[in-house]
C-alpha cells in the first residue's frame, strides 16, 4: 500500500466510522470493507514503523462505543472519531518519500520549499495537491531571481529577461556558467521541473504521486544549481 493508498483508505475509514454512527449505512452494510481496510492499513502502518491507535477493528466494537452513553449526539462521535484518526493521518506526514534538502542559503528558494513539503505532507484533495505545484513554481523562481545576473547571464536569442521568466533565467545561468553542449541535459532537466510544476498548480486530477515527483524535481534543480554556484563546494 502506497503512501497515497494509506491515506485514502484511511479517510475512507473515518467517513464509515462517522456515517454509520450518524444515520448513514447500516453496520451489516459495510462492516466487511471496514474490516479488510483495518487489516490492510494495520499491517501498513506496521511497516512504516507507526502505531495504529485505531481502536476499532469492527464497526461493531464502534457501535458498543457510542452507544454506551457517553456520545450521545451525532456532534460528539464526530469529534471522537476526528481526534483518534487525524493524529494518525498527520504522525505520516514523518515517513514522507522525499528527503530534505540541504539549506542553500538563500532564504526564499529555503522557504518556499520547506513549504511545499509539508503542504504535500498535509495533503489529501487535489486542489491541496495543486498548491505543491505552485510552492514548487514560486521556489523554482526564486532561485533563478537568486542566482541570474542580468550583466553577465544573456539569453541566446537576446531577448530581455524579465524577472518571473524562470526558463530563460535558469538557460541563461547554466549556458554561462556551464558554457557547452555536455550542460544540455541539466538545462533540460531545470525547465522539465518547472513545467512539471506548472502543470501540476493546475490540474483537477492532481495526486500524491504527481505532486511528490514535483517536488522532488524542484529539489533537485535546487540542488543542481546550488552546486554549481559553489554553495555545496567543501569547506
Amino acid at each position: 500500500m502506497t503512501p497515497e493508498e494509506l491515506r485514502a483508505a484511511l479517510a475512507e475509514m473515518r467517513s464509515t466510522l462517522i456515517a454509520v454512527a450518524t444515520g448513514g449505512p447500516r453496520i451489516g452494510e459495510v462492516n466487511d470493507r471496514y474490516r479488510q481496510q483495518f487489516e490492510e492499513v494495520d499491517a501498513a502502518l506496521g511497516r512504516l514503523g507507526v502505531e495504529n491507535t485505531l481502536p476499532y477493528r469492527d464497526l461493531w466494537q464502534w457501535y458498543g462505543r457510542w452507544s454506551s452513553g457517553d456520545l450521545p449526539s451525532y456532534q460528539s462521535r464526530r469529534i471522537h472519531i476526528a481526534e483518534i484518526v487525524d493524529p494518525l493521518v498527520a504522525s505520516l506526514r514523518f515517513n514522507s518519500p522525499t528527503s530534505p534538502p540541504e539549506p542553500t542559503g538563500w532564504a526564499k528558494v529555503d522557504r518556499t520549499v520547506g513549504k511545499a513539503r509539508l503542504q504535500l505532507e498535509s495533503s489529501a484533495e487535489e486542489e491541496d495537491y495543486q498548491l505543491v505545484g505552485t510552492l514548487c513554481r514560486e521556489a523554482l523562481i526564486s532561485l533563478a531571481q537568486a542566482v541570474f545576473d542580468g550583466t553577465r547571464h544573456r539569453a541566446i536569442d537576446g531577448v530581455q529577461i524579465s524577472a518571473s521568466d524562470f526558463k530563460r533565467m535558469i538557460e541563461a545561468y547554466i549556458r554561462t556558467e556551464l558554457a557547452g553542449d555536455a550542460f544540455e541535459d541539466q538545462r533540460r532537466h531545470a525547465r522539465a521541473a518547472y513545467d512539471l510544476a506548472n502543470n501540476l498548480q493546475h490540474r483537477r486530477t492532481a495526486g500524491f504521486r504527481l505532486a511528490a515527483m514535483c517536488l522532488e524535481a524542484t529539489t533537485s534543480v535546487v540542488n543542481i544549481v546550488s552546486i554549481v554556484s559553489g554553495r555545496r563546494d567543501p569547506a
